[in-house]
């Protein structure tokens, strides 16, 4: 019953306040990593962008849930039959995710925040290049979990009322592979800038 009524009255808190919507895009620097380590693979760029809602509950603290495509993933390079030859072989992962992210106002203009992502996987695709050739191919998403959980940390910064600029680091808490597969070890791990406008 204690948690029913503090959910209630979250609810009640956020609804007195005034709500912005906006929208969010930018920049991802991913990796996929062994046991959440940094340094396994070679990082990958790649997109975010979707919509959010701020939820003030106080001057000082809000709410900010959000529903973005991630695009995630990793890049390796090797060489194969002398230097001549190199190769670089990336894995594009495309989720749906959903941050829930506390947000704590340090001024007007500057906020840090901290909280959940959950992820749903979407597509899951692979490139190989070498030299001036590239081909791309379909990934069997059964090897990997649908399911995707991290933890982010980050800033930002309001230039104006709408227009703000955004930072944020994730940490991937789940395995992104099924037992007994290529990823079966690893997960994700995704620095994002960008930029959001809020509606007002």
């Amino acid at each position: 019953m204690k948690k029913l009524f503090l959910g209630v009255g979250l609810v009640a808190a956020t609804m007195s306040f005034a709500q912005t919507f906006g929208v969010k895009g930018g920049m991802n620097v991913s990796s996929i990593s062994k046991d959440g380590g940094l340094s396994d693979t070679k990082s990958k760029i790649g997109f975010n962008a979707g919509l959010f809602m701020n939820a003030p509950i106080s001057e000082e603290f809000s709410i900010q849930p959000e529903v973005i495509y991630n695009d995630l993933g990793s890049k390796v390079k090797y060489t194969l039959n002398g230097a001549n030859n190199n190769v670089e072989y990336s894995t594009n992962l495309g989720y749906i995710a959903v941050p829930v992210m506390f947000q704590y106002n340090a001024t007007p203009a500057f906020y840090v925040e901290a909280g959940p992502e959950f992820g749903f996987l979407v597509n899951a695709k692979s490139k190989i290049k070498s030299g001036d050739s590239s081909a791309s191919y379909d990934l069997d998403t059964d090897n990997f979990n649908t399911f995707n959980a991290g933890l982010g940390l980050g800033a930002g910064y309001y230039f104006t009322p709408n227009l703000g600029l955004t930072a944020r680091y994730t940490a991937g808490l789940t395995k992104i592979g099924k037992d007994n597969t290529a990823y079966s070890d690893s997960k994700n791990n995704v620095f994002q800038v960008g930029l959001a406008y809020k509606f007002k």
